[in-house]
């Protein structure tokens, strides 16, 4: 009986040890990592990475960003036929971790909204 015991004490010491095969925790993903196209007459790029907010004034305007302005407008919603302007725009990469393929325009009321909630990511394309 002692040796059963005793045994099953051994097995309960083996299986508290620390795990090597343990994986180190995932880092959290970057903040940014997106190219930005503005063309306004003439085109200009630029590259915004950020690691958190407080990296740049863009970052910190990039955390306040909600992800559904890089949507497109879904074609049953009423927009209000305004003109904006010919300004155009596209930002592709990645933002917390998500994949961006967004185009902006200033066609209509609802395009020019979007513009605007995005405005601050445009104006680090100079």
């Amino acid at each position: 009986m002692r040796f059963v015991v005793v045994l099953a004490a051994l097995v309960l010491v083996a299986g508290c040890g620390e795990d090597d095969d343990s994986e180190a925790p995932a880092s959290a993903p970057r903040l940014a990592d997106l190219t930005v196209t503005v063309d306004d007459g003439s085109k200009k790029t630029a590259e915004v990475r950020c690691d958190a907010p407080g990296d740049s004034k863009v970052c910190g305007a990039l955390a306040g960003i909600k992800p559904k302005t890089f949507e497109p407008v879904p074609g049953n919603v009423a927009c209000t036929q305004q003109y904006g302007g010919p300004e155009t725009a596209k930002v592709d990469g990645e933002l917390r971790g998500e994949t961006i393929h967004a185009r902006f325009s200033r066609v209509n009321g609802c395009e020019i909204a979007r513009w605007d909630a995005a405005k601050a990511l445009f104006e680090a394309a100079g």
